[in-house]
């Protein structure tokens, strides 16, 4: 064996051992960086924030988010609709929404945002066993009644609820839909899990 073919040996075998060693130290540098980049565990197990953009929403329209697992509804109400709701609260259990299923900031009439009462947001699972109730926007269907001006119906056990999340009497649902913790960041924009900056709304 010539000392040139060893030395071509040798300096394959050192090429070699650098490229590993170069591959497994950049590993070590970006897994690290990758895992930085993705919640914590008691952030992922609290239910990280869900960003969702309101601007295409038309009036009557609902879309569906998902937060911690669970259906987050965002309606677009009508002023027709925002109207109609103090007509329905002698039919109401909660109609003043006593019950704390909503943060203090959602605690009126349209439980929402004064300043943005015709968005509604709310978890869709209803109260009474966690069926998701179905949007009913259509007024005196023949299946709910003459008075029925737009709501929710649980196909599962008849609960009903107003647009407001209000649950009628006589249903099997004990409260109202819980709302849950949400802010503006613009008018187009809310994000789902997180409460209002001191002083916002």
């Amino acid at each position: 064996m010539s000392d040139d073919s060893v030395d071509k040996s040798k300096r394959r075998f050192l090429v070699q051992l650098t490229s590993a060693t170069g591959a497994v130290g950049a590993v070590g540098l970006v897994l690290p960086m990758l895992d930085s980049m993705n919640p914590s565990a008691r952030a992922a197990a609290a239910g990280a924030p869900v960003e969702v953009d309101i601007s295409k929403i038309a009036p009557s329209e609902m879309i569906t988010a998902v937060w911690r697992k669970k259906p987050v509804w965002v309606l677009h109400r009508t002023e027709k609709n925002l109207a109609d709701l103090p007509k329905q609260d002698p039919q109401l259990t909660d109609p003043k929404s006593e019950v704390p299923h909503q943060p203090a900031y959602c605690k009126n009439e349209y439980r929402s945002y004064e300043n943005h009462k015709d968005i509604w947001v709310a978890i869709g699972i209803c109260t009474h066993l966690g069926c998701s109730p179905t949007y009913r926007p259509e007024v005196a269907p023949p299946d709910l009644g003459k008075n029925w001006v737009g709501g929710y119906f649980c196909p599962c056990h008849g609960s009903r609820f107003d647009l407001a999340g209000r649950v009628y009497i006589g249903s099997p649902a004990p409260t109202n839909l819980v709302i849950p913790p949400y802010r503006y960041v613009n008018d187009t924009t809310i994000i789902v899990g997180e409460d209002p900056k001191e002083g916002a709304a």
